[in-house]
């Protein structure tokens, strides 16, 4: 299959590509090369063939039609976002631009590419979001795929407008849509300011380890390359114009994710003291949600999908490459924002 991965040197992305090239596909990654993405996360695949990178932003129309045009994809999966929730608190303008104007400007690329070949019954646009635009749950319940949208920040709002605006496409023009809804990502290469890699970096630092408020927030975490198999098993095997909710079905407050890092660092790179009597107790972010929850039934019952890893596993394997690839994340060191607080709102 000839795919376009927009998005494709961010973290995610970057996990989407690696996999697909791995497994035959012919993939043009697609990146404006933000603060947030590295090309050192597409470094495996120097040399294959099957590869190629193309420095676009999503919000170039010309660039767009020229992307489609030389590529004549089978399919588009679209990961090219701003995702981080702090960063969208402070300047929500940015969010609005990419998420909202160039998933639109996208779908039109790939929409007249599409009208352009005789709207092939085969071809697909896989458009990747997030649980967030559900909202925020109490102790109990899950959100499945008929959960009302309810978005609580700047960025799970563009989110949200942008799954509207490829439904839209699907029932207006019958563009061959899917969309993928999911939990909190964890892995290799994530950029250094989403909480995994802070806590993983501050704690070989020395430095105090902040939690958000008291710690009692509560995800559903999913490691990066369970999401990438699912997001290529939703693309091959997915029902036209429906949504997918892919979680890890590992939920975890985040103080006690934070103290099963540092228990981690503890075996495997000991200080001292334990890294835990590094947990610093912060200013919570403004409108924090309290509890996101997947419910993966559909993906299971209908595609035969689960994860492959428990938290457990994943969060090892996760501290090791770390610990085993500092030259990647030392060279993010003195990229906007990373390493002091964003988010606190105006």
């Amino acid at each position: 299959m000839r795919l376009i991965v927009t998005g494709g040197a961010g973290f995610i992305g970057s996990a989407v590509v690696r996999m697909a090239v791995s497994r035959g596909h012919d993939v043009l990654t697609v990146d404006a090369l933000t603060y947030a993405a590295c090309l050192d996360n597409l470094a495996p695949l120097e040399g294959a063939p099957n590869h190629a990178f193309l420095q676009a932003d999503i919000r170039d129309p010309a660039a767009m039609a020229r992307a489609m045009a030389g590529h004549r994809p089978d399919a588009v999966i679209h990961l090219a976002a701003e995702s981080h929730v702090d960063r969208s608190i402070d300047a929500p303008s940015n969010f609005i631009d990419t998420n909202v104007q160039g998933t639109f400007i996208l779908l039109e690329a790939a929409r007249e590419w599409w009208d352009g070949q005789g709207c092939p019954e085969t071809f697909r646009f896989l458009h990747v979001s997030t649980d967030e635009v559900f909202g925020s749950l109490g102790p109990g319940g899950m959100f499945t795929e008929t959960t009302p949208y309810d978005p609580r920040s700047p960025y799970s709002a563009s989110k949200a407008a942008s799954d509207h605006l490829v439904r839209a496409w699907f029932h207006t023009y019958g563009l061959p849509v899917l969309i993928g809804n999911c939990s909190n990502n964890y892995g290799p290469y994530q950029f250094p300011e989403k909480l995994i890699p802070v806590v993983i970096l501050n704690a070989l630092a020395g430095r105090e380890i902040p939690v958000y408020g008291e710690g009692a927030n509560v995800r559903d975490w999913l490691y990066v390359e369970d999401h990438a198999d699912a997001l290529l098993c939703i693309l091959e095997n997915g029902r036209i114009g429906r949504s997918y909710n892919v979680g890890g079905e590992n939920e975890a407050r985040n103080i006690d994710l934070v103290r099963r890092i540092c228990a981690i660092l503890d075996q495997l790179r000991p200080m001292p003291a334990p890294h835990a009597d590094r947990i610093t107790f912060v200013a919570d972010r403004p409108g924090h949600d309290a509890r996101y929850a997947i419910d993966p039934s559909r993906i299971r019952e209908e595609l035969g999908w689960r994860p492959s890893l428990t938290l457990e596993q994943g969060l090892e394997r996760t501290v090791r490459w770390y610990l085993d690839n500092d030259s990647w994340w030392r060279a993010l060191l003195g990229r906007d924002g990373v390493g002091r607080r964003l988010g606190r709102g105006r």
